[in-house]
């Protein structure tokens, strides 16, 4: 993107049409002590300088790894077509369509993801997303807080540690009392989570599969949820959906999910999007942006913004959180994404991901000093503990070109030989093979 910058008259101009004199007075109402005395910012360069540094700090990065990492974030098949569709020009600016006479593309396409992620989650309504599934997440846990006017939120902590910590983060002047309930061996403790909902519980979370890679049915939970008037909150991982028990067929009042794994390529720190999906008892609390489908005076099918009086213009402070058109280019990647595969290309992928992932955890296990660290289903990710750190052993296997996995002893504590392996369609036996041969050699 070109910069372009401003003369001295043209800055005078503007300056003069809004009443001050100085840039300086803009800030004027900052105290002087709290404005950074420096930016430190090294002198310009030219433009092949700049481009010759930046290409040469993209080059530190390895690209040629066999991955077996995923903890939240999968490699996936992208079809070639998703990114020749997304870059059509009439794509680059989707800003908030707030004048639907104009914007009828961009609200179509936000309305059809909607219809595309609520049947995915199995719930009626979805929102045009938010940033990520961490943020969808936060965002469902206020929902809950606002509907049921309570302050206890239930966590199950085999829930993705990382959205964890950003829930403890943005809550943390929120006068919330979050309750975590220890996982047993990996397994989401369903029996300790419902033993401790009662009247002043806003929410339970949980997550299917869970960090763990482990397979729940949460419905006699959510029932218990429901009998104390709670909010049943699900963290899911989208393409799974197609093949397992939906949170909507569980009893779950709010879907989330990160859809980075849904057409958006790996890439670090995004961007991604958070799905969100609720039941109509909940939908007046749903923040971001909501397209709706209607009809004109002449009878003809029009999209517009619906159910605004949640947004900041209308409500001003008591408005909802306001995320909107950043992600809605992430959200027609992911509509696009799923109409290229449909149902059974979906039903494939996650077939073919939990079939790699089976074959994975049987070569790995029949290694002496290796075991799963979760019994029971689990979808196209697992646990495995190793006779050794499991950050030893990823150094090791990096070094010969495999990321064996993501280390569990980074977030839980007396696990630090435990291993959280992924597979994808993507994923080969060969590879398997080969990383399974590596890591016998490497205990």
């Amino acid at each position: 993107m070109p910069y372009v910058p401003h003369s001295p008259e043209e800055i005078r101009e503007m300056l003069e049409v809004i009443g001050v004199n100085s840039v300086d007075d803009l800030f004027a109402e900052i105290p002087t002590e709290l404005r950074p005395k420096s930016f430190d910012l090294p002198k310009g360069n030219s433009e092949m300088a700049v481009l010759e540094k930046m290409e040469k700090i993209a080059s530190r990065n390895t690209t040629n790894l066999t991955s077996f990492l995923g903890a939240g974030f999968y490699d996936h098949f992208i079809p070639t077509a998703v990114d020749a569709l997304i870059s059509r020009s009439e794509f680059y600016t989707a800003y908030t369509p707030y004048q639907p006479e104009a914007s009828q593309g961009t609200l179509q396409a936000i309305f059809e993801y909607q219809t595309a992620m609520a049947r995915l989650m199995d719930l009626p309504y979805a929102n045009a997303s938010v940033y990520d599934g961490g943020t969808a997440l936060y965002e469902a846990t206020l929902m809950a807080v606002r509907k049921t006017k309570r302050r206890k939120i239930i966590v199950s902590e085999a829930l993705n540690p990382i959205y964890r910590v950003m829930l403890d983060s943005y809550t943390t002047n929120l006068n919330l009392e979050l309750i975590t309930v220890p996982h047993n061996h990996g397994r989401t403790n369903i029996k300790s989570l419902t033993a401790i909902i009662d009247k002043d519980t806003a929410a339970v979370i949980v997550q299917n599969p869970n960090f763990f890679g482990s397979v729940n049915d949460f419905t006699d939970l959510f029932t218990t949820v429901h009998e104390h008037k709670a909010v049943a909150i699900m963290s899911t991982y989208p393409v799974l959906q197609s093949v397992l028990k939906t949170p909507g067929q569980m009893g779950a009042d709010i879907a989330v999910a990160e859809g980075q794994s849904v057409g958006q390529p790996l890439s670090f720190g995004g961007p991604y999007l958070g799905i969100m999906a609720c039941s109509k008892a909940l939908v007046r609390q749903m923040p971001g942006r909501m397209a709706g489908r209607t009809e004109d005076g002449e009878g003809k099918t029009g999209y517009v913004l619906t159910l605004q009086a949640r947004e900041q213009h209308i409500r001003r402070q008591k408005a909802t959180s306001n995320i909107c058109s950043n992600q809605a280019l992430c959200a027609l990647r992911t509509l696009i994404h799923l109409c290229l595969l449909g149902d059974e290309g979906m039903r494939r992928t996650a077939g073919l991901s939990i079939e790699r992932a089976h074959y994975a955890a049987d070569r790995l296990t029949s290694i002496d000093g290796v075991d799963l660290f979760t019994k029971g289903p689990f979808g196209n990710e697992f646990a495995v503990t190793l006779p050794v750190n499991a950050f030893e052993v990823i150094d090791k296997l990096t070094e010969r070109g495999i990321i064996p996995g993501f280390p569990l002893g980074r977030y839980y504590e007396g696990i630090e030989n435990g291993l959280l392996i992924a597979c994808t369609e993507k994923t080969t036996e060969e590879q398997i093979g080969i990383f399974a041969e590596i890591l016998r050699g490497a205990l």
